[in-house]
């Protein structure tokens, strides 16, 4: 195991949100990012809430209004929140996206996607047997390749906004910028 100074070991040991988390070995390969939803999205949602509690306040008593705008509120807030927290993240059991786990062993050829790429990849490129986690207001992302007889899926494509950090955790030997 490496040297390190308690500092170090303490933020290790703690990580960057201030949750304990457990170290074995220091290793380069380890990225974690959350996609969420941008500013935009949020106004709009919150532009919906208030025009559910417009048409209610005008049609119906203001109770009901008020009763609509938040139930309204809530319904955008909790979408945004469960579409737009999709988490990225390379650790030592391989590479997971949302939901879905890639074991290194399976890990194959890694590239890092510019916006063009990932849209051609995502459209007249794609293959039907890909598996996705993209997001609209990810215009960047990172394609790899499965190594696996058994699986038909072809290679994974994963929306980042830091595809280049991303193909390097999964790929040390990439040192495109």
């Amino acid at each position: 195991m490496a040297e390190w100074s308690p500092p170090q070991l303490l933020s290790l040991l703690v990580g960057q949100r201030g949750r304990l988390v457990a170290v074995s070995e220091p290793s380069s390969r380890r990225y974690e990012e959350t996609l969420r939803a941008p500013p935009t999205w949020w106004l709009l949602g919150a532009a919906f809430a208030v025009t559910v509690w417009w048409v209610l306040f005008v049609a119906a008593p203001t109770i009901v209004a008020i009763a609509g705008g938040c139930f309204a509120a809530v319904l955008v807030a909790g979408a945004l929140v469960s579409y737009g927290g999709v988490r990225v993240l390379v650790d030592e059991t391989g590479l997971h996206a949302g939901r879905a786990h890639l074991p290194w062993r399976y890990v194959g050829e890694v590239e890092s996607l510019d916006a063009q790429q990932t849209r051609r990849v995502c459209g007249v490129d794609a293959d039907a047997r890909a598996f996705l986690v993209v997001r609209p207001y990810c215009r960047e992302a990172v394609k790899v390749s499965i190594d696996d007889t058994a699986d038909v899926t072809p290679y994974w494509v994963v929306s980042s906004r830091h595809p280049t950090r991303l193909a390097r955790s999964l790929h040390p030997t990439i040192v495109q910028d």
